[in-house]
């Protein structure tokens, strides 16, 4: 199953609107799973989400998770699935 790790900055104070925007885009979608936690250091939301298809999964990504408002920037990592039974 395509999985990425998405890490996110937020404004100041934002984080916990941001998570429960992401919530709730990700709860209306069909085929998705995901973890988001808020963290400490450079980042300050993590986001794991996986979908049945890549296309999707990059689709929302893209066009819903870094759009939401008060989102300053994203780093996206796409996991190696080949690597995922090793």
């Amino acid at each position: 199953m395509p999985t990425s790790y998405v890490l996110l900055n937020s404004d100041l104070g934002s984080d916990e609107s941001i998570i429960s925007e992401v919530k709730n885009i990700l709860n209306q979608e069909k085929g998705i799973q995901y973890e988001i936690q808020g963290v400490y250091g450079v980042y300050d939301i993590v986001l794991k989400i996986s979908a049945d298809d890549t296309d999707i999964l990059r689709s929302i990504i893209t066009n819903k998770i870094r759009k939401i408002g008060k989102v300053q920037s994203t780093l996206t990592m796409m996991v190696i699935e080949e690597q995922e039974n090793l």
